[in-house]
């Protein structure tokens, strides 16, 4: 029996310049199932994403989607695409096993908790405050590199990674430090500044942008005290849910989600075309 993709649709082009197209699953002309394909809104043509694949539950488990996911990587390098991704529900344990078997690996993972009604209370001597525009440049500077880093050692060649975190800066940051629902703070133990949070609301939960502490203070718990506070801010919203995001290979970072009872929601995995 051969598996093929048939599209259903033609190449659309969107707005902010990414392509992408339907096509059914189909095994010898019939159609088992659904595949969208398309291009990243960040990276742009150099990079295709699997945004949707479905097999028909009474045609699962017979190597269907692993095919179809083979034949989207063809149609992406004959998009000329250098790289390809996937972003897959933690409850699907079988697709995330194929992925993982043709060559696809965990970048990142989105993690959540749910909140209560109270905030946590921070520890004894710990305090959070709001972060000074004097604070707020150097900490920008820093966080963009960091951010640059953390994709390049994944895979992301440094001029994508750089456009991406510019980019991601300017449509999340469009008033800087007085960007509305964004809240940046600095935490403080017995007086001293040992960390840095950045929080604020997406798709209605509250949204860790970003956890750090100083490297001069860390091991000494102020990392959990942080996800305290982010919480705690999360709950003073009214957010019913807190989420995150953790690269692959943060050992200590995920003990801590795990620890403070994160639970993973979705993989986002990549594989090079090349």
């Amino acid at each position: 029996m051969t598996t093929t993709l048939r599209p259903t649709e033609p190449l659309q082009r969107e707005a902010d310049g990414t392509r992408s197209r339907r096509y059914q699953v189909c095994v010898n002309s019939r159609s088992v199932g659904a595949i969208h394909l398309g291009t990243s809104a960040v990276f742009g043509d150099s990079v295709a994403q699997i945004l949707d694949l479905r097999i028909e539950e009474q045609d699962g488990r017979r190597g269907r989607g692993t095919v179809a996911a083979l034949a989207a990587e063809e149609v992406a390098r004959g998009w000329g695409c250098e790289r390809i991704e996937a972003s897959v529900p933690a409850v699907a344990e079988v697709a995330l096993k194929m992925a993982t078997s043709l060559g696809y690996v965990v970048r990142n993972r989105h993690l959540e908790k749910s909140l209560g009604d109270t905030g946590p209370e921070l520890p004894a001597g710990s305090r959070g405050r709001p972060m000074t525009q004097e604070e707020f440049g150097p900490w920008l500077e820093r966080d963009t590199e960091t951010f640059i880093q953390s994709w390049t050692e994944r895979g992301v060649p440094e001029a994508e990674a750089r456009t991406r975190a510019l980019e991601g800066t300017a449509a999340l940051l469009p008033d800087g430090l007085a960007t509305e629902g964004m809240l940046f703070s600095v935490l403080e133990h017995e007086g001293a500044a040992v960390g840095t949070l950045w929080t604020g609301p997406r798709d209605g939960k509250a949204f860790v942008n970003k956890a750090e502490v100083d490297a001069r203070h860390r091991g000494r718990g102020h990392g959990r005290t942080l996800m305290l506070l982010a919480e705690a801010q999360g709950v003073a919203a009214g957010l019913p849910t807190i989420r995150l995001n953790v690269f692959a290979g943060n050992t200590p970072a995920e003990r801590l989600y795990e620890s403070l009872g994160y639970e993973t929601v979705t993989h986002h995995l990549y594989k090079s075309l090349l």
